[in-house]
C-alpha cells in the first residue's frame, strides 16, 4: 500500500455528518470534502462558546477544513438531543439541496465528563450516563435516519453509516456501554432491511483505538509507543469515503465492519501510510469461565 493517498470522486454528492466539531466525525467530514462532496456538519461548540469538557475544536473549525480539503463544508449548530434542531437541521437540506447522498451518525453523548468511573461495574455508574449514551447516541442516530431516509427514497440511493465499537461480539468491559452499542449495530441492521427495497444501505462502523482530542488529552503523559496501535480520524474518513464511492455498497448492507478491514479490501492507509488492523479485545476480557 502507497502513501499518498486518492480520495475516490464524490462530486456532487451531499453528506452529513453529526457531532463533527472534533474527533472522529472531523476526521470523517475533512476526506469526504477531500472527496469532493458537500458536507454539513452538526455539533454544539462554535466560536466563543464553551466547548464539550473544555476540548478543543469548534463546528466553524471543522466546516473551514471541508472546504479547505476541496468540498463544500456547511456547519449547523445542532443538539441532537433537541428534536426541533434536528428538524430544523434537516429542512435546511432539505431547501438547500433536496437531497441527501450520505449520512454518517457519529454524535454520542457517552464519552462526556469521562473519569475513571466510566469502567466501574453496572451497579456503580451514575444512571446520567445511560442518557448520554442512549439519548444523545442511539436515540439521535434513529432520529436523525428517519429524517434523512425519505430523502434517500426519493433519490432511490443513498447510505447510512452508524459509527459504533466493537470486536466481533465480544464484550465491551462494562454493560451500560456494551448494550448501547450493541443497538447501534442492530438499528443498523434493522435499517438495512427496511431499506434495501430502495436501495439505500444502512451499516455500522467499528474504528479502533482513535487519536481524537479527547484520547490525547487523556494520554498526554504517556509513552509514544503506547499510542502505536491508534490511528487518525482520518483513517476512519478514509473508510467512509470508500464506502460511499463503492457501487456495491448493498452488498455490504447490515454489517459491521471494522476500518481496518476496509484499508485492506479498499487499499487505503492512515494519513502516516501505516495500515492499522482492526481494534481486537483480548478474549480473557470477554469469555466466562468455564
Amino acid at each position: 500500500m502507497s502513501n499518498s493517498y486518492i480520495p475516490p470522486n464524490l462530486q456532487g454528492k451531499v453528506a452529513l455528518v453529526t457531532g463533527a466539531s472534533r474527533g472522529v466525525g472531523r476526521g470523517i467530514a475533512i476526506v469526504l470534502g477531500q472527496a469532493g462532496a458537500t458536507v454539513y456538519v452538526t455539533g454544539r461548540s462554535r466560536e466563543g462558546r464553551p466547548n464539550s469538557d473544555e476540548l478543543p475544536g469548534t463546528l466553524e473549525e471543522t466546516a473551514a477544513l471541508v472546504s479547505q480539503a476541496g468540498g463544500e463544508g456547511i456547519a449547523v449548530l445542532c443538539d441532537h438531543t433537541k428534536d426541533e434542531q434536528v428538524d430544523h437541521l434537516f429542512a435546511e437540506i432539505r431547501h438547500n439541496h433536496n437531497r441527501i447522498d450520505i449520512l454518517v451518525n457519529n454524535v454520542w453523548g457517552g464519552y462526556e465528563h469521562h473519569d475513571d468511573t466510566f469502567s466501574e461495574p453496572f451497579w456503580e455508574q451514575d444512571l446520567s450516563r445511560w442518557d448520554g449514551m442512549f439519548t444523545a447516541g442511539l436515540r439521535a442516530h434513529y432520529n436523525a435516519s428517519r429524517l434523512a431516509a425519505p430523502l434517500m427514497i426519493a433519490k432511490g440511493a443513498g447510505l447510512i453509516i452508524n459509527i459504533s465499537a466493537g470486536d466481533q461480539g465480544k464484550f465491551l468491559h462494562t454493560s451500560m456501554y456494551d448494550t448501547a452499542k450493541a443497538a447501534v449495530d442492530r438499528l443498523a441492521y434493522g435499517m438495512a432491511l427496511e431499506l434495501y427495497q430502495h436501495k439505500i444501505a444502512a451499516l455500522a462502523i467499528h474504528p479502533g483505538w482513535v487519536r481524537t482530542e479527547r484520547v490525547m488529552q487523556a494520554m498526554k503523559d504517556a509513552p509514544k509507543e503506547e499510542l502505536s496501535g491508534t490511528h487518525s480520524p482520518q483513517y476512519v474518513g478514509r473508510a467512509i469515503a470508500a464506502l460511499a464511492a463503492d457501487k456495491d455498497i448493498l452488498k455490504k448492507s447490515g454489517k459491521c465492519l471494522s476500518v481496518g478491514s476496509l484499508a485492506k479490501a479498499y487499499g487505503f492507509t492512515d494519513i502516516d501510510g501505516r495500515y492499522i488492523p482492526p481494534f481486537q479485545i483480548p478474549d480473557f476480557h470477554t469469555i466466562l469461565p468455564s
